[in-house]
């Protein structure tokens, strides 16, 4: 059960923040881009498809939402000045940045670990796990100038429940739990400043498609369902809540 399900956001909880979402052009990231510009959030959509992005820029719009901003951005060739490069962006266009959430994921297929390869499990960790601590770290002069901050990263069930044949993608999404710990730790002398982990479950998403090819949709939550649970966490509600593994449509994952 959703622990969140029964949330209600007030309309107007976002109101005045400038929210990163990280992986925005489809699934999870998407949906999360369109529920904070429909509660008042400036978001800044970050992706590499550039047409996708350029759709969900105009869905925002066309549902009344503050203009966002767009950046094309490879997480997976981004170095540090790169993600610096963002940063600055973002305060010379926005003036600052009171959240982000790291929906961006990689996955190559399901396989025993002995057909995974070194670039496999490199390049699953370079953006499920280090993209994300890299991002922040970018970004944390500008999170610190809010009065509210809020960082959310998106896990995945397997990082939390392992399974045969997920090899590389659940162990870099398991990762992502001890950065958040870390991170949480490290920021405890700065109550406007916060870090969470939520694991949305099965929910209808592109990567569900990938991962569970032949389920039928109405098997699983379409992704509304955790919705309420990320606006708790990036609004002021949870403020001084830090640190924390939150699991939603929760049900023990299955090959």
């Amino acid at each position: 059960m959703n622990p969140f399900s029964d949330y209600q956001a007030a309309p107007d909880l976002l109101a005045g923040r400038t929210i990163l979402v990280t992986g925005a052009s489809q699934g999870v990231g998407r949906a999360v881009a369109l529920a904070y510009a429909r509660h008042g959030a400036t978001v800044v959509l970050l992706a590499r498809n550039v047409k996708k992005l350029e759709a969900v820029y105009d869905e925002i719009l066309a549902q009344g939402g503050a203009e966002p901003a767009a950046i094309p951005f490879d997480l997976l060739t981004a170095s540090d000045s790169d993600m610096d490069a963002v940063a600055l962006k973002i305060y010379q266009e926005l003036g600052g940045l009171d959240g982000i959430v790291h929906c961006a994921s990689h996955f190559y297929a399901l396989s025993p670990l002995v057909n995974q390869t070194l670039d496999e499990w490199l390049n699953q960790f370079r953006i499920n796990t280090a993209a994300p601590a890299a991002l922040t770290r970018a970004c944390l002069p500008l999170l610190k100038r809010s009065a509210d901050a809020s960082v959310i990263a998106v896990g995945e069930a397997h990082g939390v429940h392992p399974k045969a044949y997920w090899g590389g993608f659940a162990v870099s999404h398991a990762g992502l739990s001890h950065w958040v710990n870390i991170a949480a730790s490290e920021w405890d002398d700065q109550p406007s400043l916060r870090i969470n982990l939520l694991v949305p479950g099965p929910v209808q998403s592109p990567q569900r498609v990938r991962t569970h090819p032949g389920e039928a949709k109405i098997e699983v939550p379409p992704v509304e369902t955790i919705l309420p649970a990320f606006l708790y966490w990036m609004g002021a509600d949870s403020r001084g809540r830090s640190g924390n593994i939150v699991e939603l449509n929760q049900q023990q994952p299955q090959r």
